[in-house]
């Protein structure tokens, strides 16, 4: 049953891109790029947990309105997680 309702929470790449507001092309190149990991799946088949689906908002925001290229974005991405849970750790 837990495997069952882990599974319902996963979204596939076109439901990540539909509530994402990305390309699946955008996804493609930042998982290639390790920028951006599937849950699970591979290839086409991909699931993307909550965590994902934060990131790749993330990401997108920061590449569109800093003109970031991928990777600072990413790098930025991974500094803010890495700060809020440092905060979490202290609390």
């Amino acid at each position: 049953m837990q495997q069952r309702l882990d599974e319902a929470l996963l979204l596939t790449l076109d439901e990540l891109c539909r509530v994402g507001t990305v390309a699946p092309g955008w996804v493609l190149e930042r998982v290639e790029a390790g920028y951006l990991q599937p849950a699970a799946g591979s290839g086409g088949n991909w699931r993307f947990d909550a965590f994902a689906l934060h990131r790749v908002r993330r990401l997108a925001l920061l590449e569109r309105e800093f003109d970031a290229v991928p990777e600072l974005a990413a790098l930025v991405a991974d500094l803010e997680d890495e700060i809020a849970r440092l905060h979490r750790r202290l609390r």
